[in-house]
């Protein structure tokens, strides 16, 4: 289907509607001609309609930090279309709207823009109309719904699908800042779900007995992207100039970040410096330590992480334990490993199993601890001639292809399921004269 050029591109103005309208009539049918899409691209969407689009509905950005949903739906956008939803935005005025824009990847990227000022109530009616839209004029068909966060729930649980996924990648209600209804809304997303997939063991032992198909998919790895960081590489230049040795972290900063501790390793050695790469969020930037050996470089897009990873002298994984990692699955720990650096982390569950176990990570949680382990780390290569090689057999078992390729053999099982059952149920109903 060819979108119509009349209302697709962003110059072309948008029909809005008024809060009051929003507040009055937010479901009415006489707004059904109208179109409250924008399309970055004149681009021909076409459906194919032997292949079910993918539709999924995400707490986080596209744009903001590439990791797990980035991995799994870029592979997903291969061989069928992928629509990520995320969540709304203000609008300048009372329109409303859905931003729609294509990566390079072929993801489509869907970001609706509300007025400000609604009730929750107002605000799911409205996102409920956005994406009846959306599916309509893109010709989405039962496609397989995909959920990273259970507060979509209120606002998809209507839409046709051929399967349910929940990719439950973090304990959200332990987070700073969690709704407080989002528990009761990931158990009605478990009667919803075809399929459940946690982000790690630790998640996978926490979920296994709320749903009868749970299965574990933990972070995974580019090994060939990240490996570039074993050559020799330019600095860049806002690291170029950091005095050797270098500790480094990526990744967001925020309340799983234990401070205190990156605070005590640049006290405790003044002489080492800690890089950080990523941005700091959810916690006031005045609160993280201010050392003259802490060098906050800021966010970092993922093709230039091994770029500032082969300047590292070991990577680290500062993490609090906490309620809010209690669960997590660093993506980063296979990352840093497949650039080659030692890895000091703490026990964070699913680092110390496997990761640790098989010693392959250092593992230490007070200041001493880490200090010392960084030390150890840092002789590494004089110590343990043949680590490297273990980590290269280690991560062999794994890679983000091998992940999708797992989830989606599931995925068409539970869609031919669906499709069973609902001809067996069409074949049982009663025939009327």
């Amino acid at each position: 289907m060819s979108i119509n050029s009349n209302h697709i591109s962003k110059e072309d103005g948008l029909i809005g509607s008024s809060l009051e309208h929003i507040q009055n009539n937010t479901t009415s049918q006489d707004n059904t001609s109208l179109t409250h899409l924008r399309w970055s691209e004149k681009l021909v969407l076409e459906p194919n309609l032997n292949i079910p689009d993918l539709v999924c509905f995400s707490h986080l950005r596209w744009d903001f930090v590439y990791q797990r949903p980035q991995h799994l739906l870029s592979r997903c956008a291969k061989t069928r279309r992928v629509f990520v939803v995320e969540e709304p935005l203000a609008s300048p005025d009372d329109s409303f709207w859905l931003d729609v824009s294509r990566r390079e990847c072929g993801v489509w990227v869907v970001i609706p823009y509300l007025p400000e000022g609604l009730s929750e109530e107002q605000s799911i009616s409205l996102q409920q109309q956005l994406l009846n839209e959306l599916f309509a004029e893109a010709q989405i068909q039962a496609p397989i719904l995909w959920y990273y966060t259970p507060m979509a729930v209120p606002f998809t649980h209507h839409l046709p699908s051929s399967a349910v996924v929940y990719d439950c990648m973090d304990e959200l209600s332990a987070f700073k800042g969690a709704h407080p209804q989002l528990q009761a809304r990931e158990a009605h997303l478990f009667k919803l779900a075809d399929l459940v997939f946690t982000g790690g063991r630790s998640l996978y032992e926490a979920k296994q007995h709320q749903h009868p198909n749970v299965y574990a998919f933990p972070s995974s790895i580019d090994a060939a992207h990240f490996a570039q960081a074993r050559g020799k590489l330019t600095d860049p230049a806002d690291q170029a100039d950091i005095p050797h040795p270098r500790m480094g972290f990526y990744g967001v900063v925020d309340e799983r970040m234990d401070l205190d501790l990156l605070a005590g390793i640049a006290e405790a050695r003044p002489d080492w410096h800690l890089v950080i790469v990523g941005p700091i969020v959810k916690i006031d930037p005045a609160i993280v330590p201010r050392h003259p050996n802490i060098h906050y470089l800021g966010g970092k897009s993922y093709q230039e992480l091994p770029i500032y990873l082969a300047g590292w002298d070991v990577a680290l994984l500062p993490f609090a334990r906490n309620e809010s990692t209690r669960f997590i699955s660093p993506t980063k720990t296979p990352e840093y490993l497949a650039a080659g650096k030692p890895v000091v982390s703490t026990s964070i569950r699913d680092v110390v199993r496997p990761y640790g176990e098989e010693k392959l990570v250092h593992i230490a949680d007070t200041v001493p601890e880490f200090v010392a382990a960084i030390a150890s780390a840092l002789e590494q290569k004089q110590t343990q001639p043949g680590w490297l090689n273990r980590v290269d057999a280690f991560l062999a078992q794994t890679s983000w292809d091998k992940t999708w390729q797992a989830m989606n053999e599931l995925i068409e099982g539970a869609i031919a399921a669906n499709t069973q059952a609902s001809h067996r149920s069409s074949q049982q109903q009663p025939v009327v004269a």
